[in-house]
């Protein structure tokens, strides 16, 4: 049980965010902004999104992709980060489980999801 003010500052946090739906398996492009010295700058990281956990304010969620030279990199962002510039959902993906860490072990073909047709 929280205090009353800290659902208050909470709230009042979550308000002015608007995040996508999406889930375990969705492929997300995200748009990060970088400070640099005294200059910001947009970059963007587009994976799969792995897992997500948590709630409020300290939800979370992992985003994978295979970068240079065919090395993973992970990285958890909070869903109400200031940090984070926009989410888009690019593709949903169909799989049957909400944590997808098999997809560390896998490469190529073998790491595919399939697409959820609507």
């Amino acid at each position: 049980m929280k205090n009353k003010y800290i659902e208050q500052f909470e709230t009042k946090q979550i308000e002015g965010k608007n995040v996508p739906d999406f889930r375990a398996g969705d492929t997300l492009k995200l748009a990060i902004r970088i400070k640099e010295g005294d200059k910001t700058r947009i970059q963007n990281f587009e994976g799969i999104c792995i897992a997500r956990r948590g709630n409020g304010v300290d939800e979370t969620f992992i985003i994978r992709k295979i970068g240079a030279n065919n090395v993973g990199v992970e990285r958890i962002f909070p869903i109400y980060s200031d940090s984070l510039e926009s989410i888009s959902v690019l593709r949903k993906g169909r799989v049957r489980r909400a944590r997808l860490f098999y997809l560390r072990d896998r490469r190529g073909k073998a790491a595919r999801i399939k697409e959820l047709k609507k």
